[in-house]
């Protein structure tokens, strides 16, 4: 509580007024927590992709972090215009990429929507290698004739070693792999955002200790060449002491999602598509 003192016109009197100071909590929303196939798969009869529980339909991976003013998407899969359309954002300041496969920079050519309704073009942070990437893919929005009505972009260069600042929220890289292809995680201030890895090493793992959110990618439970399993995400968990844990990422050779929540620790959470988190 802060104290406000309020003096009259006369200064006769003094009136003393308790205000409560608002604090303002960054809100996480999951746009989407499923695999490059998503959840269900194109003609797969299983049990996870009959399911008529809305926790079990999953969209591409990607999260949209807001806080303030400020509206930030991690990563912009294929289905970001459904997302956006759900998540309802009054606007998007940037998009930070975790590296370039297709079911994370697939919806980049969506962001003309908020290039109209804001007048300007969008920022987005990736890696050399990420931002080459989008150049090649979307090389309409980026040559020297353009095509009218293309996406605005403004590219910026990520340095793996680095923390970089969007708008005020520092990012901190954080460096895995993906099977053998180099990827990127992100901690912003007491939360760290982990997908498609299978690898982080001892001296990345310390960027990330004690945080208090963690939210990481679990494919299955079968090992796999370039994603944790549940358990070795559970295990990552362990590791660096997080608070809590949401599994993102998920394949529908998890399993259905009320039976694998039954499964996991007290502080672990199976994430899915629309879940909204608070952090203070």
């Amino acid at each position: 509580m802060a104290k406000l003192i309020c003096y009259s016109k006369d200064k006769l009197t003094i009136d003393i007024i308790f205000e409560e100071i608002l604090f303002i909590k960054m809100k996480i929303t999951f746009l989407g927590t499923g695999t490059s196939q998503g959840v269900p798969v194109i003609s797969c009869q299983c049990t996870v992709c009959s399911s008529s529980n809305v926790k079990d339909k999953r969209l591409r991976t990607s999260i949209l972090i807001e806080k303030n003013d400020l509206s930030i998407a991690i990563d912009c899969s294929p289905d970001f215009r459904q997302q956006m359309l759900v998540a309802k954002p009054n606007k998007l300041d940037a998009i930070v990429f975790t590296h370039e496969h297709q079911d994370h920079i697939g919806g980049l050519d969506d962001v003309r929507a908020f290039n109209f309704s804001q007048k300007q073009s969008l920022n987005v942070y990736g890696t050399k290698r990420v931002n080459g990437r989008l150049v090649h893919m979307f090389d309409y929005a980026f040559g020297e004739r353009k095509y009218p009505g293309a996406p605005q972009i403004t590219l910026n260069e990520i340095l793996e070693s680095r923390a970089f600042n969007v708008y005020g929220l520092e990012f901190m890289p954080i460096n895995g792999l993906h099977g053998n292809w180099p990827v990127l995680g992100f901690r912003f201030e007491n939360v760290t955002y982990l997908t498609d890895v299978n690898f982080v090493s001892d001296g990345e793992k310390a960027k990330v200790k004690d945080t208090e959110v963690l939210i990481i990618s679990a494919l299955r439970k079968e090992k796999h060449h370039s994603h944790f399993t549940l358990s070795e995400a559970i295990e990552f968990s362990n590791q660096v002491g997080a608070e809590k844990t949401y599994i993102t990422h998920v394949s529908h050779q998890m399993g259905l999602h009320v039976n694998v929540e039954k499964e996991l620790p007290p502080n672990v959470f199976l994430a899915y598509d629309n879940l909204i988190l608070k952090v203070d």
